[in-house]
C-alpha cells in the first residue's frame, strides 16, 4: 500500500457521507474503452467522429448510422464491475457512502450493488419509445439490426443523453443536493473535462476533497489528497 493510498484509507475511515463522482476511466479497467482514446477504429469504419455521430441532430437525421455506431462502439452488456465499483457498493451497504454521481452509461455501479446511483449522461440500459414512451430494455437494440421500432410503430432511442442534449434536472438536483451534504468528495476517473457535469463538484463544501486520476484535472490543487494510480488498482487496496 503507498503512502498516498494508506491517506485515502484513513480519509474514509473517518468519513461518515462520502459521495463518489466518476468518469469513464472508473470502467476502462472492466474493459470499456475511455470515449476519448484513440483505438484507430473512429477513422478506419466512419465516416463522422464519434461526437458528430453522438450529437440529437445526426440521431435524427441519420438514423440507421447512428444506430451502426452505437451498437459497435457502446455495448457493454458483457463487462463485469472492477475492484473500484465492488468497493462503493461495500461502502454504501456499510453506511459510509451516501450517493454515487457517474458520467458512465453502463451500469456497472448497479451490476455491483450500489443503489444511490446519479447516471448524468444516462444509460444503456434503458430505451424508451419516442412516441408512446414504452421502454426497453438493451437487448431490444444491441440484438437487433436497423432502426429499432416499438410495437407501435414509433421509433426507439436510447436514455443516453446525446450531445446538443440537456442533463435531466431530477438528476442534477439529486445529485447537487448529495454532493453539497458530503463530508468528503472522491473524484475518481475523469479528467473533468466534460460540462456542465463536472462544474457539479463546485457544491462540494465538506471537510475532504480526494482525486484519485492518472492524468492532471483542473481541480488538482484543490485535492486534500492526490493520487496519480489506477481507480481500480487504488480501490483494490482499501
Amino acid at each position: 500500500m503507498t503512502e498516498e493510498v494508506r491517506k485515502l484509507k484513513e480519509i474514509t475511515d473517518r468519513s461518515e457521507r462520502i459521495v463518489f463522482f466518476g468518469g469513464a476511466g472508473v470502467s476502462t479497467e472492466s474493459g470499456i474503452p475511455d470515449f476519448r482514446s484513440v483505438d484507430g477504429l473512429y477513422s478506419q469504419q466512419w465516416d463522422y467522429p464519434p461526437e458528430t455521430i453522438l450529437s440529437h441532430t445526426f440521431f435524427e437525421k441519420k438514423t440507421e448510422e447512428f444506430y451502426r455506431f452505437y451498437r459497435a462502439k457502446m455495448n457493454c452488456l458483457k463487462a463485469k464491475p472492477n475492484a473500484a465499483h465492488i468497493k462503493l457498493a461495500e461502502w454504501e451497504k456499510q453506511g459510509k457512502l451516501s450517493a454515487i454521481v457517474t458520467q458512465n452509461i453502463d451500469g456497472l455501479h448497479q451490476a455491483a450493488g450500489s443503489k444511490k446511483v446519479y447516471e448524468l449522461h444516462g444509460s444503456i440500459h434503458r430505451n424508451y419509445c419516442m412516441k408512446c414512451g414504452k421502454f426497453y430494455g438493451p437487448e431490444r437494440i444491441f440484438e437487433g439490426t436497423g432502426v429499432p421500432e416499438c410495437e407501435c410503430g414509433g421509433l426507439l432511442k436510447p436514455d443516453v443523453v446525446l450531445y446538443e442534449e440537456g442533463l435531466d434536472d431530477v438528476t442534477v438536483n439529486g445529485a447537487v443536493n448529495a454532493i453539497r451534504e458530503s463530508d468528503t468528495l472522491i473524484i475518481g476517473g475523469t479528467s473533468l473535462n466534460v460540462y456542465p457535469a463536472a462544474g457539479l463538484i463546485r457544491y462540494f463544501r465538506g471537510d475532504t476533497l480526494v482525486i484519485v486520476n492518472k492524468s492532471a484535472t483542473q481541480y488538482d490543487s484543490n485535492a486534500d489528497l492526490l493520487v496519480c494510480e489506477k481507480i481500480g488498482e487504488v480501490f483494490s487496496q482499501l
